[in-house]
């Protein structure tokens, strides 16, 4: 069955297939359009509406165990930050949840990160501006439909580190190609949104590992120190510092290089901003303690010795193999990577930032992706938010598409946008501890 037949089933409520169940489980489905299990839920828990599509059992909610199999459609919009103030325990104290609505909420729009492999091999001219003044999709106008339609109030830009040097394997930006990355950066500024700008190049240039063998800790803070020349008055702009390192040998020696692109971009004046670090194993927020990421990335601070500001980047798909390949989602991801990395954060007083996440539009993934994003809304104290993978230049055939078609003046989203990652969704309504 294609992708639009499973949404147009979906969106018409005769999916099938769904067993019932006596008791649906803590963080499980409970109702929704179509739904036919348990409408009952564990103890401790209650059904919770997300939106018409999904219901969900949440744990402590204060609200009926029962729900009818068509809820209304709860809207909410994000709160807005620019440097999180963590509200987690003390190192050593008894980990907490702390309901409440996440931060930031956004979408990938990509383009500029078109012509890089996964080995950091990048073609300056691979790279697609996602702007119609450069044949490209209108990116501005889908930034623009996802803050005013959806509640979006964060878009991530990945770049090649070829685009912005033209090839070069140095820290000196050509001002020519950064020139059409900033006109991207200024149109994501225009919506009043957050911007992150992402180097995209997975701890590498041209297969070469940053600080391994690769370019030296001195041209990656040159870069960085560059980069965040250009924006360092800007408040909405955010650092992503590398888009996911994988096999990297010696994760104390990326965490040293980490904390030479940190120094470079507070030193270059951009000193209250987010700075998003990232670990090893493409940043997967399962392994990020466990390969012994989170601990070397503990050892990286500001220039005065404080951590404020920096924030945990990590990234998990929903799919068989974690690869974000498949149009069904098989997990929520809760148990296995977001419940431990919520206790830890919060016995670091750290917090974290889920960077890249997604599915096809399919039923499956509208069912475990709303569990996951009820999760984190819950543990918001930990998890500033989530960034959806991906739109921009993607065709809309591409198996994780979240690029909206344009009719006239309207845009309509994707099936898994409406129903789980845009903010309107409701996704974050079954929160509790506001």
């Amino acid at each position: 069955m294609s992708l639009i037949s499973i949404g147009l089933l979906v969106g018409l409520g005769i999916v099938t297939g769904v067993h019932a169940q006596a008791v649906a489980p803590v963080y499980g489905q409970c109702g929704g359009t179509g739904w036919t299990g348990a409408t009952t839920c564990a103890t401790g828990s209650g059904c919770v509406v997300t939106n018409q599509y999904y219901s969900q059992c949440l744990p402590g909610a204060a609200v009926p165990t029962t729900t009818s199999t068509t809820p209304t459609t709860t809207t909410s919009r994000p709160a807005t930050t620019t440097v999180p103030t963590s509200t987690a325990s003390a190192p050593g104290s008894t980990p907490t949840s702390k309901g409440g609505k996440l931060s930031h909420v956004g979408i990938n729009i990509s383009g500029f990160d078109f012509g890089c492999n996964s080995d950091g091999s990048c073609n300056a001219s691979g790279a697609w501006p996602p702007l119609l003044q450069y044949y490209g999709h209108d990116g501005q106008g889908q930034m623009t439909h996802f803050v005013n339609d959806d509640g979006f109030n964060t878009f991530r830009l990945p770049v090649g580190w070829q685009f912005l040097t033209e090839d070069a394997a140095t820290g000196v930006l050509n001002m020519t190609n950064f020139a059409e990355y900033n006109a991207l950066v200024n149109a994501c500024l225009g919506t009043g949104a957050f911007c992150i700008v992402d180097v995209h190049n997975y701890a590498r240039f041209n297969g070469q590992i940053i600080g391994q063998g690769g370019p030296t800790n001195a041209v990656f803070s040159q870069l960085w120190g560059n980069i965040a020349a250009q924006f360092a008055s800007n408040s909405k702009i955010i650092f992503g510092v590398m888009n996911e390192p994988h096999d990297v040998p010696d994760i104390n020696l990326w965490a040293a290089s980490v904390q030479a692109a940190v120094t470079a971009i507070r030193k270059a004046g951009a000193t209250s901003q987010i700075i998003l670090l990232p670990g090893n194993n493409w940043t997967s927020a399962e392994t990020f303690v466990s390969n012994g990421s989170g601990p070397a990335l503990l050892t990286v601070t500001n220039p005065d010795g404080s951590v404020t500001g920096l924030v945990f980047d990590v990234h998990k798909y929903l799919d068989s193999d974690n690869s974000g390949t498949h149009p069904e989602c098989v997990t929520n991801n809760i148990e296995s990577s977001w419940e431990p990395l919520a206790q830890w954060l919060r016995s670091n007083n750290r917090q974290a930032f889920n960077t890249e996440t997604g599915g096809g539009n399919t039923a499956s993934c509208v069912e475990f992706l709303c569990q996951q994003i009820a999760y984190q809304a819950q543990n918001s104290d930990v998890f500033l938010g989530y960034v959806g993978w991906a739109a921009g230049n993607f065709d809309p055939s591409y198996v994780l598409s979240e690029v909206p078609t344009n009719t006239g003046s309207t845009w309509t989203d994707t099936l898994l946008v409406q129903s789980c990652l845009a903010p309107s969704s409701g996704s974050q309504s079954g929160s509790t501890g506001q």
